[in-house]
C-alpha cells in the first residue's frame, strides 16, 4: 500500500524545526516529527523525507504532547449553567457506585474547545466529593464529539472522598457520615457489602442460577477485583492515611487525588507506591483542610520519589490553565522537565493510559500542541492543537 495514499490511515505528515519536547525527558532543539493517521511514527533529529511529502516546517516553534488533565469535572458541570443543572453530584445517599459520569458528560460544554485552546488533549471527568462514593469517572480526549467516539476508557475508576465535603453534606440532611469516622465506615461497610455480593453469585453460579443483579454491587465488585482503581478525594495527611489504609486492607487498587498534606508525609507515601494528583493549588485557603496548601507540594513529593501528576480540578482552576499550574510548581523549585511530565506522560500513568498518550513515541496517539515559546512560561500560547493526527484547534 503506497504510504502516501489517502487511506485509512491517512497521509504520513511531517513536522520539521520545532524543537521538542518528549514528555519522557527527552529534548530535541529541532527535530522531525512524523505521523500518519492517528499515530506517532518517529521523532528524531535526523529523517529521511522522501520528496513530495507532506512537511510543515515550524521552525522557533516548541512541540509537546498534548497535556493530560487526570481531575476535572467538565462535561458534568458546565460552564454557564445554573447549580441546579450541576450534575457532579447525585446527594440523595452518601454511597452511588452506580452512577456513572459518562452518562452526565455534555460534550458542548466550553471548557472542551477551551481545553484544547490550552493544548489539553485528554482528561479524566470525575464525579464529585459530595458522597463518599460519588461514582464512576471516563477518560475521554478533549475534541468534542459524539460521547462514545471522545472515550478513551468508562469506567475509568470508582470516585471516593473523605474528609469534609461528605461530613458536610450528610451532617445537613441528618444522615451518616457526620464524621470522619463515619465516612470511613460507610465505605469499608460498601466493600463488605461487596463482597458478600461476589460470594452469593458464586454460589449462584454453582447452582446454575440466575441471581440477582444489582449495579452498585457490580462497580465495587470491579474495584474488589482489581480492573477499576479506587480514586480517593483526600486533602489532610489523616485522610490520606485513612484512604489507604482501607484500600489494603480490601486489596483494591488506589490513587490519592488533591493530597494537599501530601508533602508532610512524603516519604512514607513513597514507601507505600502512593500515585497521587495534586491540585488545585491555584486557589485560596478556603476550607480548614486546605490550610497547609503550598505550591511545594510536587517538589517535595518528587524529592522523595512519589509518583504524582498536577491537576486543575476544573471547574476550579480553568483547564486551559493547567500548563501555568505546572509553571508556578517550577517556581517552587520543581524541575521544569518534571514539571512538563507532570502534565504529560506522568498524567497518563496516573490513569494508565501511558500506553496510548503522554510522550511523543511511536505508536502512541498523535496528541500534540504546538507552542510559540517555552510551554512552562505562562505567557506562550498554543498555535496548534492535535488530537488523534487530525488539528482540532488553531490560533490565528
Amino acid at each position: 500500500m503506497d504510504e502516501n495514499s489517502n487511506n485509512a490511515e491517512g497521509v504520513r505528515k511531517y513536522f520539521t524545526g520545532a524543537a521538542v519536547l518528549t514528555g519522557t525527558g527527552r529534548m530535541f532543539k529541532s527535530a522531525v516529527v512524523a505521523f500518519r493517521g492517528r499515530h506517532i511514527l518517529e521523532v528524531s533529529e535526523r529523517m529521511e523525507i522522501p520528496a513530495g511529502a507532506d512537511v510543515t516546517d515550524i521552525s522557533g516553534l516548541v512541540i509537546t504532547p498534548g497535556l493530560i488533565d487526570a481531575h476535572v469535572h467538565m462535561g458534568l458541570c458546565s460552564e454557564g449553567f445554573p447549580p441546579e443543572m450541576d450534575d457532579t453530584n447525585d446527594m440523595t445517599d452518601p454511597i452511588t457506585p452506580q452512577l456513572r459520569a459518562l452518562d452526565a458528560l455534555y460534550p458542548d460544554d466550553e471548557a472542551f474547545p477551551e481545553a484544547m485552546a490550552g493544548g489539553v488533549t485528554c482528561v479524566q471527568t470525575l464525579p464529585g466529593s459530595g458522597n463518599v462514593i460519588g461514582g464512576q469517572g471516563v477518560i475521554v480526549k478533549t475534541r468534542p464529539d459524539v460521547t462514545e467516539r471522545m472515550v478513551v476508557r468508562a469506567p475509568s475508576c470508582l470516585k471516593a472522598a473523605l474528609g469534609e465535603n461528605p461530613v458536610r453534606v450528610y451532617t445537613a440532611k441528618e444522615k451518616l457520615p457526620n464524621t470522619r469516622m463515619g465516612s470511613a465506615y460507610l465505605l469499608r461497610d460498601a466493600f463488605v457489602k461487596a463482597q458478600n455480593y461476589i460470594g452469593k453469585r458464586i454460589i449462584s453460579v454453582k447452582k446454575d442460577e440466575p441471581g440477582e443483579r444489582n449495579l452498585g454491587m457490580e462497580a465495587l465488585s470491579l474495584a474488589l477485583e482489581g480492573s477499576l482503581p479506587l480514586s480517593v478525594h483526600c486533602h489532610r495527611s489523616d485522610d490520606i492515611q485513612t484512604a489507604i489504609r482501607i484500600a489494603e486492607e480490601f486489596g483494591v487498587a488506589y490513587t490519592i487525588e488533591h493530597c494537599t498534606e501530601g508533602h508532610l508525609i512524603a516519604g512514607w507515601l513513597a514507601e507505600k507506591r502512593v500515585r497521587a494528583a495534586v491540585g488545585p493549588s491555584l486557589t485560596a485557603k478556603v476550607k480548614i483542610e486546605l490550610r497547609n496548601k503550598t505550591w511545594d507540594t510536587p517538589r517535595k513529593l518528587w524529592e522523595s520519589g512519589v509518583h504524582f501528576c498536577i491537576i486543575t480540578d476544573h471547574p476550579v482552576i480553568p483547564v486551559e490553565h493547567l500548563n501555568v499550574c505546572a509553571s508556578l510548581a517550577v517556581k517552587a523549585g520543581l524541575p521544569p522537565e518534571e514539571a512538563l511530565k507532570a502534565v504529560t506522560i506522568y498524567a497518563a500513568e496516573h490513569l494508565n493510559i501511558q500506553d496510548r498518550t503522554g510522550s511523543l513515541e511511536p505508536g502512541k496517539d498523535a496528541d500534540m500542541a504546538v507552542w510559540d515559546g517555552d510551554p512552562l512560561d505562562a505567557r506562550s500560547k498554543v498555535l496548534r492543537t492535535f488530537i488523534n493526527g487530525e488539528m482540532v484547534y488553531r490560533r490565528d
